[in-house]
């Protein structure tokens, strides 16, 4: 059945290129394309100087059929209605299947066996390519300066705007020994073959030679295992030259390929057989039976990689056609060459595209976009494998990363493909993304633009490093945001805020950071109160931080809070000389909250001696602090009795309870044990105060060690008391190294303090 669908194919396409310009054509291309449309394909109606062309239109209906062969009955029920139905095939009904009484329609041409029942078996059909009935015009095939090189199996390339297919051919040093072989088969005939790698150009470079050395040729190009054995009777007495273009060869050796007899009855009529080959299956079919045509082929070998002449040649195209494609190349192919480059570069690309799926590689695929990325912001050259892994985790639109680990990632990622990679290891744990990969993405249309977040590591990568070139990253980063911002992007306008800030340009963030609150970003309210707080401009600060403390921003949050209290503290004040003893109470409550213990007094002393009830308890506890027990008791009870809440739990706690029991130590040591902050240098303390200060400083040390201070400090003022002042004094070092104010004033106001 698949040979009979490929018959068709080539049957069904030189049928519609020659109804192409008929009065029928209009409406057999709305039904040919109705017919495409409904497998989601697009009907390859691909013109040359000539009309449409065959070869592309039977690659088309190849593909068709291969998506579903039942297409093969709309197909023929087409073809007949042009009066062109192939050999062996019957117009197929329009309905369902009748009953007892079958009708079956033949129209137009000459048809061959034709099967009516009611009921029939398995049948299988056989339509030679070139039997008497099948109609079949060598005058229909392109000439050879005309072949479409895509169509007959050269790889696309991304096109650009503007561009043809394919860029111009650019020389390869085996040109002369291939054109000569071609010259010599175009005087008598024969099979001349290019042997190489997969994507060393095998097929671009044969077809050049064919469009240079054959000109007025008609080429024939048969799909994969077609019966080539009509050819000979098809050919034979026409008065044109013919050229059979068998382009991976192996597809077409065993029954009905090419074998020795075909090739001489082809060789006397002069017929040029040009074909390609890929290393691996000329080995694989040279000392095979079907494969001894091999044997009389001249061949010509083709390396993958470029040597320095035709790299010099690729530089000098590029330079004179100025094409994209050949300047990339020139500049990042290496030895790898341009046909490797500019056809393996879009097959990569694609499953780089793909690898995206939770399903696939989709850590590998981030890895390689962070890499890839990091390079559009200018980050040219080795990128460490930490900032890679830092900035692939920022992909939001990248899911199930999870499911692969790094290792596995790096693994995929770095694996080679045809001698390619998508992320390429330069020393050590340094990478980059393959060159073909960052320019295919400069030039994509659809790809994603570089995301905030990218360009954020990227500046801060090449702030840190001198060797980068930061203003030139800073720029690009400036032009990317505001062209987003322009496209109404407020993240761009927060990142504009950023950049500005962090090269000092303080105003211009500030307006940019208020464009950002104003269009809802949070981040940029919380750095915009930020601002204007330290610069003073507490009021105007309150607006901007509170948007960023509703959001959530805890930083935000606290601020508001500080230059709420200044401002409470301002009103207070005014209040308290307007009279208020509420004001004088409240006041008083937050300077003692601030450490002001003397302005704290006034303010109670005001409230209390002018009878204000509820400033009484803060006035005790204040004297309770100043260890004024006793009168700070009378006090207490004024304000429990009064049912103050607080004042009747500092009573219990500081007068009627019984007085400490071990349960003090134990509590200290389970706080210890658990690992709470501060309570290896609270453990310390308590064992000081009853004396035990050998436990104390082993106590001091694990506070040290975890990080606390405090601990070093009360170890400088162990050692000083033991007269040891070099000890002390390196432990007041260590303590005002980690930013304790204690130690920072021992060692500023009397160096020498620790030997007194």
């Amino acid at each position: 059945m698949e040979q009979e669908l490929r018959d068709l194919a080539v049957s069904g396409a030189t049928a519609l290129a020659r109804a192409a310009g008929t009065d029928a054509w209009a409406d057999v291309r709305l039904q040919v394309r109705e017919l495409f449309s409904r497998y989601d394909l697009i009907f390859p109606e691909w013109r040359g100087e000539g009309g449409v062309s065959a070869q592309y239109v039977e690659l088309g209906l190849r593909n068709l059929l291969k998506v579903d062969p039942e297409a093969a009955g709309e197909l023929c029920a087409i073809l007949a209605e042009l009066g062109e139905l192939p050999v062996g095939y019957g117009a197929l009904p329009s309905g369902p299947p009748a009953g007892p009484g079958v009708h079956n329609a033949l129209s137009g041409g000459t048809q061959g066996s034709v099967i009516q029942a009611g009921s029939v078996g398995t049948i299988t059909v056989q339509a030679p390519v070139y039997h008497q009935g099948t109609r079949i015009d060598p005058e229909s095939w392109p000439a050879a300066g005309d072949a479409d090189p895509i169509a007959l199996g050269v790889r696309p390339t991304h096109r650009g705007t503007g561009l043809p297919p394919l860029p111009p051919y650019v020389g390869r040093d085996r040109d002369r020994e291939l054109t000569a072989a071609v010259a010599q088969a175009r005087t008598r005939g024969g099979l001349v073959l290019v042997l190489g790698e997969p994507f060393a150009g095998k097929s671009r470079t044969a077809l050049a030679a064919l469009a240079d050395q054959l000109d007025g040729f008609r080429v024939y190009a048969p799909a994969r295992g077609a019966d080539l054995r009509g050819l000979p009777a098809l050919l034979q007495g026409r008065p044109g030259r013919y050229a059979v273009w068998l382009d991976d060869l192996d597809g077409h050796l065993g029954e009905g390929g090419l074998e020795p007899r075909l090739l001489a009855q082809l060789s006397a009529l002069r017929v040029v057989v040009l074909a390609t080959m890929r290393d691996e299956a000329y080995d694989e079919h040279r000392h095979e039976p079907h494969g001894r045509v091999l044997d009389l082929a001249q061949t010509v070998e083709l390396a993958r990689e470029w040597s320095p002449a035709e790299r010099a040649l690729l530089t000098e195209s590029a330079g004179r056609t100025g094409d994209f494609r050949l300047t990339a190349a020139a500049a990042s192919s290496g030895t790898e060459g341009l046909a490797a480059y500019l056809g393996l570069g879009p097959l990569l690309w694609e499953e780089w595209w793909r690898a995206r799926r939770a399903d696939r590689h989709p850590r590998g695929h981030a890895l390689v976009r962070a890499a890839l990325d990091l390079a559009r912001c200018g980050l040219d050259g080795p990128l460490p494998m930490d900032l890679l892994l830092k900035v692939h985790e920022g992909y939001a639109d990248v899911t199930g990363m999870d499911r692969e680990s790094a290792a596995d990632a790096v693994a995929w990622a770095a694996e080679r493909r045809h001698g390619l990679c998508l992320l390429v290891r330069v020393t050590g744990d340094t990478w980059r993304a393959a060159p073909f990969l960052v320019e295919t993405a400069a030039r994509h249309e659809t790809f994603p633009p570089v995301d905030g977040q990218v360009w954020g590591c990227a500046l801060e990568a090449a702030r840190e490093d001198g060797a980068r070139d930061f203003a030139k990253i800073a720029a690009g980063a400036r032009e990317a945001f505001r062209r987003a911002a322009d496209e109404g992007d407020s993240h761009a306008l927060h990142n504009l805020g950023v950049l500005a800030e962090s090269l000092g340009e303080g105003e211009e963030a500030e307006e940019w950071f208020r464009r950002a609150a104003e269009a809802g970003q949070s981040r940029s309210a919380g750095r915009l109160g930020r601002m204007l707080a330290e610069r003073g401009e507490g009021k105007l600060a309150e607006r901007y931080l509170e948007q960023a403390a509703e959001a959530g921003d805890a930083e935000a949050a606290t601020l508001l809070g500080k230059v709420l209290r200044e401002r409470a503290q301002r009103w207070l004040t005014v209040g308290r000389e307007g009279g208020s003893l509420e004001a004088a109470q409240l006041l008083a409550e937050q300077l003692l909250g601030a450490g002001d213990n003397d302005g704290a007094f006034d303010c109670y002393w005001e409230a209390v001696t002018a009878g204000y009830a509820p400033a009484v308890a803060g006035y005790a506890t204040l004297l309770f602090l100043w260890n004024s027990r006793e009168y700070a008791e009378v006090w207490l009870r004024r304000a429990a009795d009064a049912g103050d809440k607080r004042a009747a739990e500092v009573l219990h706690d500081a007068y009627d309870s019984p007085a400490p029991t071990d349960t003090d130590e134990q509590e200290f040591r389970s706080h210890a044990d658990e690992g709470r902050e501060f309570a290896p240098g609270n453990l310390g303390v308590f064992l000081e105060l009853r004396g035990r200060t050998d436990e104390a400083q082993r106590w001091y040390r694990e506070a040290y060690e975890t990080g606390d201070a405090h601990g070093a400090f009360r170890l400088a003022e162990l050692h000083k008391k033991a007269g040891e002042p070099d000890q002390a004094q390196a432990w007041y070092r260590k303590a005002a190294e980690m930013g304790h104010l204690g130690a920072e004033h021992a060692l500023a106001e009397k160096p020498d303090a620790v030997s007194e």
